[in-house]
């Protein structure tokens, strides 16, 4: 345990020293263009980041279901356990995402005001009628854009083995979009605990299910399908973190 947090510390101070003249030179860059140059931009210190974790931290990962990716916009819908999701899931996919987040974390010296600087949705969880509005108007011009929107159903980090409320804001985008849902179920609790700076080495598995039409469905029915998908998913990847319980109520998965 000491080990992991004398690596854990290093791989801070690593994303601290990096992170400072990375995104100043973003701010800077941001002043003569905007868009996917500066996305792209921000994207190289998440893959130092990863790398970093890697190196450091002895975290890998191990990504499954890369053919069921679209050509087409989607709204992605994953489980989102840690902070190595937010730095990952960009690296991956092959389309800029926006983000849907808290506007808090803009706040956060130089990380945060990079973000400032990209087409993401920050909302003020507070004013909810707002957020959604603003969620629905922006969502559909960044797709429009070439964009990916990236919403965490649960709204927020769960800890391993334990499953949160999936509110239907993902869904609802997708079908007023036209857009299909794209779940992914990621452990990445197993190295990287939720509200912690202490990785432990290992896998994270990342498997990214197959689109699910928005077309003519119900956003609290289509919102269950994706539920139903990542947490049988999550229980497959990760049978450790979710012992057998006899009154334990079977996930339902659509065909």
């Amino acid at each position: 345990m000491l080990l992991a947090r004398l690596r854990s510390l290093l791989f801070v101070l690593f994303m601290v020293v990096t992170v400072i003249p990375w995104a100043t030179m973003v701010l800077i860059a941001s002043i003569f263009v905007r868009g996917t140059p500066i996305y792209w931009l921000c994207i190289g210190w998440l893959r130092i980041s990863i790398w970093g974790a890697r190196a450091i931290c002895g975290v890998r990962a191990r990504v499954t279901g890369f053919e069921n990716i679209p050509d087409t916009p989607v709204v992605l819908c994953p489980k989102h356990q840690s902070t190595w999701e937010t730095f990952a899931f960009p690296c991956l996919m092959p389309r800029p995402l926006s983000y849907v987040f808290k506007r808090e974390l803009l706040y956060i010296p130089f990380f945060g005001w990079a973000m400032a600087r990209l087409d993401m949705v920050h909302i003020d969880r507070s004013k909810r009628a707002e957020a959604w509005s603003r969620v629905a108007a922006q969502g559909r011009q960044f797709m429009s854009q070439g964009l990916w929107v990236i919403m965490f159903p649960e709204g927020t980090r769960t800890p391993r083995g334990s499953q949160g409320v999936y509110k239907s804001g993902a869904a609802r985008l997708a079908i007023d979009c036209g857009v299909p849902v794209l779940p992914v179920a990621v452990t990445s609790a197993r190295c990287w605990p939720r509200k912690s700076f202490v990785l432990r080495p290992g896998v994270i598995d990342v498997s990214i299910g197959k689109p699910i039409p928005s077309a003519g469905r119900r956003a609290d029915e289509l919102m269950r399908e994706v539920e139903g998908w990542i947490e049988a998913e999550m229980r497959r990847l990760d049978p450790d973190a979710y012992p057998a319980r006899a009154d334990a109520p079977a996930v339902a998965v659509s065909a």
